[in-house]
């Protein structure tokens, strides 16, 4: 007689399910926010996040483990993506809120 599974089972079955949904799609998230800074921003932080960049130094990017950026909330840095901020270009009319959003948390990662 096969034994019916129990309800901790299957609770636990769905969680580990969504648990590997939500990494995957943040996986996903970070590679494509990974792209997007490649293709839009890398010419001035530069692809590590530190402004050692000839455009970067030009214009005196400071890198994103600087204490004053670090110091930033995540709706500060994410208006700076969607209005832009100086010499950088506003980005809110190409990318949705939620590309931005993933993007922040991308930064986040070049910061450490």
């Amino acid at each position: 007689m096969m034994k019916r599974p129990t309800w901790a089972a299957v609770i636990l079955g769905a969680g580990l399910l969504a648990a590997t949904t939500i990494f995957s799609e943040q996986a996903r998230s970070d590679d494509e926010s990974a792209a997007v800074y490649k293709q839009k921003c890398a010419s001035c932080p530069g692809a590590d996040g530190k402004g050692e960049t000839p455009a970067g130094e030009a214009m005196k990017v400071r890198s994103f483990a600087d204490p004053e950026d670090a110091k930033l909330t995540d709706q500060q840095v994410a208006n700076v993506i969607e209005k832009g901020h100086g010499k950088m270009p506003k980005y809110g009319a190409t990318m949705k809120p939620d590309e931005i959003k993933a993007m922040v948390s991308y930064l986040r990662t070049l910061g450490k």
